[in-house]
Formats: C-alpha cells, structure tokens, sequence
C-alpha cells in the first residue's frame, strides 16, 4: 500500500484493504462498466451512475448538454465511485456478513469540455471503454455534438479498497455449527439479437459477438 495522495483520500476504515498506487486504481476502473456520480446542488446532495472513460491519469463523464448533474459539478470538487462485487461473504453470525469488492473513489474538480474536436475524442474513449462500436456507427453529427457535455476530472486524488477471501467470525463461533463461506459473484454479456425495428444490411460487429460469456474484467 503507497501512502495517499491527500488526507481527504486516506481510508480510515479497514486501512489495511486500501491501495493508493494508480495500476491498481486504473485497473478497477478499466474493468468497470458504471460510475456513480455525486455533486452537491442547491437542492441537496445528487448521485447518478454514468458510463465513463478512461485516458491516462484523466476520467471523463458524459450526459445530456442540459444534465443537471454534470451543469452542477462543472467547475466544482464532485465524487466518482465505480464498485465490483465479487462476492457475498456470508459468516456465522449476520453482524460479520460482508461482501468481497473491489471499488475505486475519485474525488477532485470537474472541468467541462469546450472544443468540439476535444468533445469528440472524450466521446470515443466512454464509448469505447463500454464496448468498441465508435467507428462501427452512424458517424457523430454537428448536433449530436452540441447537444452533449463532458467533464474531465484528475485521477490524482484516487483511492482503491478491495476485499478478499472468508468470512471473519470470532473464535468462539467458529468452533459452532453455522454454515460460513462465500457464494461467487459474477456479471456476464448474453448473447446479442437485433433489434426488432432493424432492417439494415450491415453485419453485427464481431466485438459485439466477441463479449459472449465474458465477464466485463474480460473485455
């Protein structure tokens, strides 16, 4: 475990599963599929899950150009937290039940995006972080462009915590008759089918055939 980045990313619960150095971090967050996104509006605290995408120490959001959330955090600190579940640990008391997890936090100040071209670039690297189809599609109009808005936020205050393995129950229950153990937890792609309204000529994309029974780690 690297020291922190800053005091406000120091894990003080269960310190010992949190990792600071970025492979671990950029890990987490290339197998992940959803952000949640929380700002602090006037209304009150906001929390949203958002595809992203990842390009070096940078993460990047996208929404709707009128999104509230995304208006709100730009030029404001936000919170990104992206979390996989591995599994549920189950003890032999319910007050030691847990899960196995790996998850990142993110926190810093988000910028919008203005340059169209720069737009564009942020665009294909959230789209194809979920699964690459930016240049198997309708290329992106002027309108498409405008009608979008992108953050940009640093990976510099960054924190990963990951737990592993059994449950852990006291000495005395562990010598009682209660089942303990973990059941597996796993997110897989089914298998593609078109849509009911498609009449185009165009194959499916083999990188969509490709994700079949792959978990999202296995992209």
């Amino acid at each position: 475990m690297t020291e922190p980045p800053s005091p406000r990313t120091r894990l003080r619960r269960g310190a010992e599963r949190g990792a600071y150095d970025q492979s671990t971090i950029f890990e987490i967050l290339d197998a992940g599929l959803i952000a949640h996104v929380g700002v602090q509006t006037d209304d009150g605290p906001l929390v949203l899950p958002m595809a992203y995408g990842r390009d070096g120490d940078t993460l990047y959001l996208h929404g709707a150009a009128a999104n509230h959330l995304l208006g709100t955090g730009n030029g404001h600190d936000i919170c990104v937290t992206v979390t996989h579940v591995d599994g549920l640990v189950m003890a032999r008391t319910p007050f030691h039940n847990s899960m196995n997890y790996r998850s990142v936090v993110v926190r810093g100040k988000a910028t919008k995006i203005e340059g169209p071209d720069q737009k564009l670039r942020t665009l294909k690297l959230i789209t194809d972080h979920v699964v690459a189809n930016w240049d198997e599609s309708r290329p992106v109009s002027d309108v498409d462009n405008k009608k979008t808005l992108v953050l940009e936020i640093p990976l510099t205050e960054a924190s990963a915590k990951i737990r592993a393995g059994d449950p852990v129950d006291e000495d005395d229950d562990v010598a009682g008759p209660w089942w303990a153990g973990v059941i597996p937890v796993e997110t897989r792609f089914g298998a593609p089918y078109a849509a009911a309204d498609f009449t185009g000529s165009n194959p499916m994309p083999d990188q969509y055939r490709a994700l079949t029974g792959k978990t999202p780690d296995e992209r």
